[in-house]
């Protein structure tokens, strides 16, 4: 259970139009009309030590210095916990590379703050693990790339990262910590997918997302090495189903299906800028973790005169595609506007150039079928071979794996 945090408690800038009173004030404010951002993901640092082909962060990654302080980091935890933010995902890059990682986690905690670490957990030994338990920390989900170690190396380009991510999460379940499994599933380990639920089982996770790849970034760059075969996502359907009812009680299954192959969009962080933002390495307030890439929006950060409430609730970046009032047609006669929000606007930017157009997802979408058939197509005849995520711009892998 999240914690809840009273508004009326908490401490307000001078400003009585820059915080909490902003947030929860009537007559038509934002809070009546979008919602108050209930979680937030704070990517600490894009340092990794994995190279994942379809990492979410952006190809441009933000170098070491550029990165918040960690006094800066405590300031914008403070504000989160004035504006009612219930929920902070520590992520990345890696966030355990952070040395002030126990730190952050602590005064989260001291905020009343539900604190989430989302980790390739390869950087983490014991006492690390048990010093952010110590801290507060309420959850831990760990990235798994496969259920052998073979291709689990070779997907997050780390030598050994496979076994080590299995031993961390036994010791978050010695130390009681909440275990969430993050399967991030594609063309080349969608067959073992039922290997990797049953290894989640294993090893007592409480909840396994298994998310299809999302392709912005760096899986938009390796699209053709990714994309899974309609057969395969079939036969995934099929095991998620069964696993969540044989499961039941025992493992909570989340699934999420490659957009190129769905025929409504889907409600893209529960509509942008409605209840959730996340936070740069740099101190950028944005709608959802890929929204960069969407180059004709300005998003304000920070570090700059205005607080993450004002930022909020006047921003354009934030106000640009919120509600319904900016959509174009189909979608503003379409009877599912108030409940997927038209799709996602990185999307929809990604395949069409522009972020106001029709998400390319929908079935009402003019470049739907042709995004069905680029997936078919990248599927059945794309290449094996990754580019690895890394600050130079990404490393063609040498070549394919046997097998793989």
């Amino acid at each position: 259970m999240s914690p809840t945090v009273d508004p009326n408690s908490l401490s307000l800038r001078a400003d009585p139009q820059d915080g909490v009173a902003l947030l929860e004030g009537s007559n038509g404010s934002v809070a009546a009309r979008y919602g108050i951002p209930l979680a937030v993901l704070l990517e600490l640092t894009h340092r990794c030590p994995l190279q994942c082909p379809y990492c979410s962060n952006p190809v441009e990654m933000e170098r070491t210095s550029n990165e918040l302080t960690t006094e800066e980091w405590k300031r914008v935890l403070n504000e989160l916990a004035e504006i009612g933010v219930l929920q902070v995902h520590f992520s990345g890059g890696e966030p355990t590379a952070r040395k002030d990682i126990v730190e952050l986690v602590r005064h989260a905690s001291e905020l009343d703050l539900y604190t989430n670490l989302i980790t390739s957990a390869v950087l983490l030994n014991r006492d690390k693990l048990e010093a952010l338990a110590d801290a507060g920390l309420a959850h831990i989900q760990i990235s798994f790339q496969g259920s052998e170690a073979s291709l689990a190396d070779r997907v997050g380009g780390f030598r050994n990262g496979h076994a080590k991510k299995i031993e961390v999460a036994r010791w978050a379940r010695e130390l009681e910590l909440p275990l969430t499994v993050n399967a991030v599933m594609h063309r080349q380990n969608l067959d073992q997918l039922e290997s990797i639920i049953a290894m989640a089982v294993e090893m007592d996770a409480d909840r396994i997302e298994v998310a299809n790849v999302q392709y912005y970034g760096w899986a938009l760059k390796n699209r053709a090495a990714l994309m899974p075969t309609l057969d395969q996502l079939d036969r995934a359907t099929d095991i998620v189903e069964n696993a969540r009812v044989r499961l039941k009680g025992i493992l909570d299954i989340d699934f999420v299906i490659p957009d190129y192959y769905a025929d409504r969009p889907k409600k893209c962080m529960g509509g942008w800028g409605r209840q959730f933002f996340n936070i740069t390495p740099a101190g950028k307030v944005l709608p959802c973790h890929a929204a960069e890439t969407i180059t004709d929006l300005d998003f304000l950060s920070v570090r700059s005169n205005h607080s993450i409430a004002w930022i909020w609730h006047n921003s354009d970046a934030f106000n640009r595609y919120r509600g319904t009032d900016w959509m174009p047609e189909p979608c503003q006669s379409c009877a599912f506007k108030e409940i997927d929000f038209g799709g996602c606007r990185c999307q929809a930017f990604a395949l069409t150039g522009r972020a106001d157009n029709t998400d390319p997802a929908c079935s009402l979408s003019p470049l739907h079928q042709t995004i069905f058939n680029t997936a078919q197509t990248e599927a059945e005849s794309g290449s094996k071979r990754f580019i690895y995520r890394n600050f130079s711009g990404g490393t063609l892998e040498a070549e394919p794996s046997d097998g793989a």
